[in-house]
């Protein structure tokens, strides 16, 4: 019994890890005017952030359509799958879990599971992955579904915003808020709460906010053990690599520490110069 592993770019997992374990994702889709573009395949952070600044306004997101989940379920068939588990980005925050159960709809008689994560980010993508390692254990449907349950419960995501610029400019926070944080130099806190990317605390300086993110993480891991562990940023793998060597002088952390850029759908919202930290510890 082969389950192929189906989810949508919101989940800000690096191409390695897709391709290691054969997960298809559905693009979420970036419009500059006419011009449409898939999330992560079309256009990246940096190109994205680049573009803002050259154009002086941000694109509009859409989730993907019926038609594009209908593809992937029958590419996942026609490549040998028996059944599929579609896991996607929070229903609350995106119509993308909507789609994929319409999409479900063209395909009577085939075994489609569509779950939604009630996360986003690495959020999702944790349960992604977990996901996608059970498959290839060979792992049944409510074995896959019941892990993936528990990862949620076990995930954990800081990250220090650098600018509220794109916020103000999506309408997200008031323009005098953000400008005024820029005066003062304040550099909010992002984690995971109800399943979208929300404003935790905000700290003034970028190093006492790098600083905030760490304690945080201490915190949250207390004497757990590391599972899986990934550095998140938006166009900044410089300042990632640097706040990668203190993330080890803080906790005990693999040999390897994977970057992954937040991607297109999400940063959009964050601008450039987002740096965290996104891990799940041992059950």
């Amino acid at each position: 019994m082969t389950i192929a592993i189906i989810s949508d770019t919101d989940t800000s997992l690096p191409a390695s890890s897709l391709n290691e374990y054969g997960i298809r994702q559905v693009s979420i889709t970036i419009h500059f005017g006419e011009e449409i573009l898939k999330a992560c395949s079309d256009i990246t952070d940096e190109q994205l952030v680049e573009r803002v600044k050259q154009e002086g306004k941000l694109p509009t997101t859409a989730a993907p359509s019926p038609g594009d989940f209908s593809e992937a379920y029958q590419e996942a068939f026609e490549n040998g799958a028996d059944e599929i588990i579609c896991l996607t980005v929070s229903g609350d925050v995106s119509a993308t879990y909507a789609a994929a159960v319409t999409a479900k709809e063209l395909h009577p008689g085939k075994e489609i599971t569509i779950f939604d994560t009630k996360s986003i980010s690495m959020g999702q993508g944790f349960m992604v992955l977990k996901a996608a390692e059970l498959a290839r254990k060979g792992k049944n449907r409510e074995e896959i579904l019941a892990a993936v349950a528990q990862v949620q419960e076990r995930t954990h995501l800081f990250a220090a915003l650098d600018t509220l610029k794109f916020m103000a400019m999506s309408g997200r926070v008031g323009n005098l808020t953000a400008e005024m944080a820029g005066v003062l130099n304040i550099k909010p806190i992002l984690t995971i709460k109800d399943g979208k990317l929300d404003l935790l605390e905000k700290v003034r300086t970028r190093k006492k906010a790098w600083n905030r993110v760490l304690e945080l993480t201490a915190t949250a891991l207390g004497d757990g053990e590391i599972e899986n562990i990934f550095i998140l940023h938006v166009a900044a793998k410089q300042d990632a690599d640097e706040f990668g060597k203190m993330l080890r002088e803080t906790i005990p952390c693999p040999d390897v520490i994977p970057l992954t850029e937040l991607t297109p759908g999400l940063s959009v919202h964050t601008g450039a110069g987002l740096v965290g930290v996104a891990f799940t510890t041992k059950e």
